[in-house]
């Protein structure tokens, strides 16, 4: 059966996966009320298409911080590839580079960035970053992901404790004896508690705004905050000289009871009033949720899960499939609402429903 929409790639990974490997990726925080309302919030929002607007030609290309792309959607750090795929992150970066989009590889990949990088050399890529308890290790992170190549360094701070994700305790969930978190191999051998292939111990749980400045010391890279989902940290986040925000609740699986990122998207926008590039992710299954949150402010959206069913259905082919079905998608939506390009995406394209 082709592959025709992102809920094919979705139903195709929940029949093939390990029943514990599905519920890890799908899994959200407590109730999953979160993870839930990041998908039903898009229903809420109807289009104001314009009509008659000779829509012949069509450029879905945007820029992420300089960087040109070939459509305003990224590929959001998740952690354990290999899980889905035997060659993991290796074939992400692939598909990403042959999209010509960006890829946000994560601390907790099965991949070490220098493998990430010889796999997609030309491929634009982005490290997602834990601050550590171990600064030491945190900043030699930072400096091999200088070292291969990436050009940003996107900041999760919405995990200062892992969320509590009931399937995961009920499947005692841990990765195969065969899998590591490849970045530290052979640096957490004495530790005895782990969680999602780090020690519970190794995350900074008193990290701060204060920290932020101690980032930028060590680096020249943009820094991306990510987990940012009110105006009050919207506003100190640029105060701070970061140069975007992702908006993101993590997928739903830190604090569930927390708002759609969708639903957040106005405010965090209007607050930062272009003085830093706003993101998005959560939620994100069609070409026209692309649309709606570029309608909304976000200069470019993220996708988590739906990039680990695309590689669960052929590796790095099954994962381009999924983008271009994306890109296609989001550019019909455009050209039915009458965008010729990216800069012509604004508020006026979109209504709350009233139900």
């Amino acid at each position: 059966m082709p592959m025709i929409c992102l809920s094919d790639f979705e139903a195709y990974a929940k029949k093939r996966l390990p029943k514990t490997t599905w519920d890890f990726f799908e899994g959200g925080a407590d109730e999953c009320y979160t993870r839930d309302e990041n998908l039903l919030a898009y229903k809420r929002i109807c289009f104001r298409p314009r009509v008659l607007r000779d829509v012949s030609v069509i450029d879905t290309r945007t820029k992420l911080l300089g960087t040109e792309i070939s459509f305003p959607v990224g590929i959001a750090p998740t952690g354990f590839h290999r899980l889905a795929w035997p060659d993991g992150e290796k074939s992400t970066a692939r598909a990403a580079e042959a999209m010509n989009t960006c890829y946000i590889s994560s601390t907790v990949s099965t991949c070490t960035v220098e493998e990430i990088t010889a796999a997609a050399p030309n491929g634009f890529r982005w490290f997602q970053l834990y601050i550590l308890s171990n600064r030491t290790l945190t900043e030699g992170m930072v400096r091999r992901a200088e070292a291969a190549g990436y050009q940003g360094l996107v900041l999760t701070v919405d995990l200062p404790y892992p969320g509590k994700r009931r399937g995961d305790f009920h499947n005692n969930f841990h990765l195969p004896p065969h899998m590591t978190v490849k970045n530290f191999e052979g640096v957490f051998e004495k530790e005895n508690s782990f969680m999602y292939g780090l020690p519970l111990s190794s995350l900074d749980s008193s990290l701060n705004w204060n920290d932020i400045s101690w980032l930028q010391s060590l680096t020249h890279l943009p820094i991306i905050i990510k987990g940012i989902l009110t105006k009050e940290d919207a506003d100190l986040a640029v105060r701070h000289r970061v140069q975007g925000i992702i908006v993101s609740n993590h997928g739903g699986r830190q604090l569930d009871g927390g708002p759609a990122t969708i639903d957040v998207l106005s405010e965090i926008v209007d607050t930062v009033q272009e003085r830093a590039a706003v993101y998005l992710d959560g939620g994100i299954r069609t070409g026209s949720d692309v649309l709606k949150a570029l309608a909304l402010g976000a200069k470019c959206v993220f996708i988590g899960r739906p990039a680990l069913w695309g590689l669960t259905y052929k590796g790095e082919e099954g994962l381009r499939e999924l983008l271009q079905i994306l890109r296609d998608e989001f550019r019909l939506s455009m050209a039915l609402t009458g965008c010729h390009n990216v800069s012509e995406i604004g508020r006026h394209l979109v209504r709350f429903s009233k139900l």
